[in-house]
């Protein structure tokens, strides 16, 4: 009896070392990124994996996390184990360095201030522009539905509640209460909040709700791939926001993990040739200037503007618009 457990214990033991055996030396990075770079990173990861492999290393696998940029830096900051961020707001990983788990000078290890690639906000509309939305003055118009996501919780909302803000001062010579009228105004006519840029998406696309959707770049060309362009058109306004990507390896989760090497790796490749390429075929303005001037055509002429050249740090920006009780708070009424 003693001599058939132990064979079996030790069959048992064999079986789930044989179940475990295939994966050892098989690494694996978790990035949370924003919701809207989902195609983005289906590409990317397969991409980077690749080429790990053809420098002599052993299998690799990228998972992803996607969400709201600003939920998706609450989640690392209240234990999701992402070996790197790639996010879409500098204020979202200070939030991060905050707690402790991104060390304070994460902007000067990678190239352009560890911003990789850019998007702005610009208008995506229904086919043939029934409302004639041409420019941010057009969205104040009784009668407009706007669809954009929830500044508090979005970057993509976050931007383009800046990019309007910044037109009622720069374009329109208003005065901060007059701005802050003319973006109450503009949310007036939204009529619902999502969480993030693809819920807002849907909300507009498959739902039918909304004259325009406020999104980036990027996810305006995707959704026309994606439901087609003979539904929807992109409109660029006059004036629009520079929006930074930037990333970041999460150190204190990396370094219990034994994964920093490989997740300094990955977010370096974002600024290999091929990965550039990659980021402006998905309608990301990459920072290569040669990979850029091949998709000039692409990407339309547009004047832009840095956020801390007209509101200050990100770290003013959040404190007086998006904290709570802040203007966003004061001047939008659901």
């Amino acid at each position: 009896m003693i001599k058939f457990m132990k064979r079996t214990l030790i069959a048992l033991l064999e079986g789930i070392l044989a179940g475990f055996l295939p994966v050892i030396g098989h690494a694996q990075l978790l990035n949370a990124s924003f919701d809207v770079a989902r195609g983005l990173y289906s590409q990317i990861n397969p991409a980077f994996e690749a080429y790990w492999k053809a420098q002599g290393h052993g299998p690799i696998t990228i998972n992803q996390s996607h969400a709201g940029s600003t939920r998706q830096a609450q989640a690392v900051i209240d234990g999701l184990e992402a070996d790197v961020v790639t996010l879409n707001q500098v204020s979202d990983i200070d939030a991060i360095v905050a707690k402790g788990l991104i060390a304070p000078a994460w902007r000067s290890r990678l190239p352009n201030q560890s911003v990789p690639y850019t998007s702005t906000i610009v208008f995506l509309v229904r086919r043939g522009n029934p409302k004639h939305l041409k420019d941010w003055s057009d969205l104040v118009k009784p009668g407009i539905s706007i669809i954009v996501p929830n500044p508090k919780t979005s970057g993509n909302g976050r931007y383009s509640y800046l990019a309007a803000y910044a037109y009622a001062l720069k374009k329109l010579n208003l005065n901060d209460a007059a701005a802050r009228d003319f973006v109450a105004k503009l949310f007036k006519n939204v009529p619902i909040l999502d969480t993030g840029g693809r819920g807002a998406t849907i909300t507009f696309v498959q739902h039918e709700v909304g004259d325009v959707l406020l999104t980036f770049e990027a996810e305006a060309h995707s959704s026309l791939r994606e439901f087609g362009a003979d539904k929807f058109e992109v409109v660029l306004p006059t004036y629009s926001i520079n929006a930074e990507m930037p990333v970041a390896v999460v150190d204190k989760v990396v370094r219990r993990k034994d994964t920093e090497d490989t997740a300094k790796a990955y977010l370096n490749f974002l600024y290999s040739d091929q990965a550039q390429e990659i980021i402006a075929e998905n309608y990301y303005r990459p920072i290569s200037r040669t990979v850029l001037a091949r998709h000039a055509d692409e990407f339309g002429s547009l004047e832009l503007f840095s956020a801390d050249d007209v509101f200050g740090s990100w770290q003013q920006i959040v404190k007086t618009h998006f904290a709570d009780g802040g203007v966003f708070d004061q001047i939008y009424q659901p």
